[in-house]
């Protein structure tokens, strides 16, 4: 079994369901008294979501680059970024170690192409949302990403930060995020991406009949498959351009 890296505390409260699911996993996969093998690098949010507001992804990239470092020095198999948003600096902690650093979104694109679905919503902070870094890279799998108008955005965001993160779960704020589904899925959205690994704490509360795709726990069971030898890191990748030849 191979070791899985876990950079997290962006927030804990979702960090803390990436143990409980590859736990989950590992156990109904091998049964009896195993457990996966996990280590947990935890950032304190706090400067990372600064680093957010300020704009300073390169300050920010670096404190996960050097995470992941700290994980490769440890043993670790692999790396995955516990957090939708911070996958904007991706290719700065892939490029600042040897090992896999697993994407969230080509996870989430082999899940919503096993459904045979190409167009899907995108909901999470106004990070994931307005920048183009998860869209663009769910688009290198073929699927196109909706998002809700800006107003949507900033309430959708203000209910992540400020009672999501902190662990409050709010019944008027999953009333309103079921709503947010509702209109999107009148606008033609196939499927609904979790796509902040908060988002789930309102699974429970809501009445949907839509495909959900709960990025957190996608992005934690793909790395049970790749522990256990079930699965390959190129399965995550998405197609190359085919090359022309004369």
């Amino acid at each position: 079994m191979k070791t899985i890296g876990l950079i997290g505390g962006m927030s804990w409260e979702s960090t803390q369901l990436y143990y409980q699911f590859i736990n989950r996993k590992v156990k109904q996969q091998l049964g009896g008294l195993n457990s996966a093998k996990v280590m947990i690098n935890s950032v304190n949010f706090a400067e990372i979501a600064e680093y957010q507001q300020q704009n300073r992804w390169q300050d920010a990239g670096e404190a996960l680059a050097e995470n992941a470092r700290q994980l490769q020095c440890a043993d670790a198999d692999m790396v995955l970024i516990c957090a939708n948003t911070m996958h904007k600096v991706y290719d700065q902690v892939q490029s600042a170690v040897d090992i896999p650093v697993l994407h969230m979104a080509d996870c989430v694109a082999k899940a919503i192409l096993q459904k045979n679905l190409n167009t899907v919503a995108l909901l999470g902070t106004k990070y994931t949302m307005q920048l183009p870094f998860y869209r663009e890279r769910l688009a290198m799998h073929g699927i196109q990403a909706m998002t809700p108008d800006e107003a949507t955005q900033d309430q959708l965001h203000q209910i992540i930060y400020q009672e999501l993160c902190l662990g409050i779960v709010n019944a008027e704020s999953a009333k309103k995020f079921q709503s947010m589904i509702e209109d999107l899925t009148s606008q033609g959205a196939q499927g609904i991406i979790l796509g902040c690994t908060e988002l789930v704490l309102f699974i429970e509360q809501l009445a949907l009949s839509t495909a959900i795709f709960d990025s957190a726990q996608i992005h934690a069971e793909a790395a049970v498959d790749l522990a256990l030898g079930n699965a390959n890191f190129s399965d995550f990748s998405f197609p190359k351009t085919p090359t022309t030849t004369t």
